[in-house]
């Protein structure tokens, strides 16, 4: 977006340069025009992920608790039984605040009904999570994490042993089911590092009635999982920012640029309607020196934070300072590099300031054919900062020597 922005307001330059050009002898107009900065944006970090970030896998083991058709017996308490569960999966994480995975559980199921009863069972279920707290305000190092999350799925029951009177078509009792149950429950994430979380949740699955082959009662039986285990972040766990008002300053640049360069048309409009008024001119005796001065130097190149290498948009100024050497060819020029005073130390501010200018003084020489004798480099570091605004500070600037 930044690149195309850049791009137009460029091709908007040119275009009213040539349009000024072209009615020179017409009554000249400059209109000023001023970018407020900050307006209309909202400065504040946006987060996002590629496909590649974000990824998990989940180990973890717990209990299960299967809520069925449960006879009393002879004490008058619904006897419910508790079995371990095994569970996997992976999943991944598309913002801080929304996430998505597969999870998969399994183990033995034992029940009640009027005998003791039991089978063996997988589920899987695709789950959608959100983060809470992250909704509140992203921080992206954060210990504790509530994450609620809903899903659905399918469970494949076999090796029933015990009562049933679940039927198939033939009138015979099924060796298996397959049931799609819908779920809800919250995890408790614990950050342990980067790239390993701690986890504790609690999830009920809502499965039709003959779940466990039985089907009188309720139309709905119940199966809850509590489990705890471990997420492995592949990779790591962590979003990147973008902040959409990086761009604002290199508008109100190009913008000085564009009027300074209507103000210069101007003034030569001016002249050459002076000149006009003058016809026919008096004879020359004698053939004046021409007078020839080289045309302003303005421009810069910005890096991110911690970094030497110059952007795609940013090359864009970088042949504008080359074309301007080319078109003034006596003159030399100092490539200034800054660094940002709110980040990293002075020593290597001053060190990272010097690999910014002679990142750009390779691009001048390699590319597009300056002579190294009129380029010389020098490093600021953090001490010195041309703007009040600090991440402006990471920047070489330009100046005519």
């Amino acid at each position: 977006m930044r690149k195309n922005v850049l791009l137009a307001l460029v091709a908007g330059g040119i275009t009213m340069f040539s349009t000024q050009n072209a009615s020179a002898q017409e009554e000249v107009v400059v209109e000023q025009e001023d970018v407020v900065v900050g307006e209309l944006v909202e400065c504040k970090d946006q987060y996002y992920s590629t496909w590649r970030d974000n990824w998990f896998i989940q180990l973890g083991a717990g209990i299960e608790i299967p809520y069925v058709e449960n006879y009393l017996n002879d004490g008058g308490d619904a006897k419910r039984h508790v079995t371990a569960a095994y569970n996997i999966g992976f999943g991944k994480w598309f913002s801080p605040y929304f996430g998505w995975r597969m999870s998969f559980v399994g183990g033995a199921m034992h029940y009640d009904t009027g005998v003791y009863s039991k089978a063996k069972y997988v589920n899987g279920n695709l789950d959608i999570m959100w983060d809470m707290l992250n909704s509140f305000g992203v921080k992206q190092d954060r210990v504790f994490s509530i994450i609620p999350f809903i899903g659905v799925g399918g469970t494949f029951l076999w090796d029933y042993t015990g009562t049933c009177n679940d039927l198939d078509q033939r009138g015979k009792l099924k060796d298996n089911e397959w049931v799609l149950p819908v779920s809800a429950g919250i995890q408790l994430r614990f950050r342990l590092c980067k790239y390993a979380d701690f986890f504790v949740e609690g999830r009920a699955q809502f499965i039709a009635d003959q779940f466990n082959r039985n089907t009188v009662g309720n139309p709905i039986d119940a199966n809850v999982h509590a489990l705890a285990g471990f997420n492995i972040n592949l990779g790591g766990r962590g979003f990147k920012t973008y902040n959409p008002c990086n761009y604002l300053s290199h508008i109100a640049e190009l913008n000085n640029q564009v009027n300074d360069l209507r103000a210069d048309l101007a003034t030569c409009g001016a002249a050459l309607a002076a000149a006009e008024a003058q016809l026919p001119c008096p004879e020359v005796t004698k053939e004046a020196a021409p007078v020839v001065q080289a045309a302003p130097l303005m421009s810069t190149v910005r890096f991110r934070i911690n970094s030497a290498r110059i952007s795609d948009e940013e090359m864009v100024n970088v042949y504008n300072t080359a074309e301007w050497m080319k078109a003034n060819p006596e003159q030399k020029v100092v490539i200034a590099g800054y660094a940002d005073k709110k980040t990293g130390s002075s020593a290597y501010n001053m060190k990272l300031s010097q690999r910014r200018a002679e990142a750009v003084q390779k691009v001048l020489v390699d590319k597009y054919g300056i002579d190294a004798s009129r380029l010389s480099i020098k490093a600021n570091g953090s001490d010195v900062q041309p703007y009040d605004t600090n991440n402006w500070n990471r920047i070489v600037i330009f100046t005519a020597d």
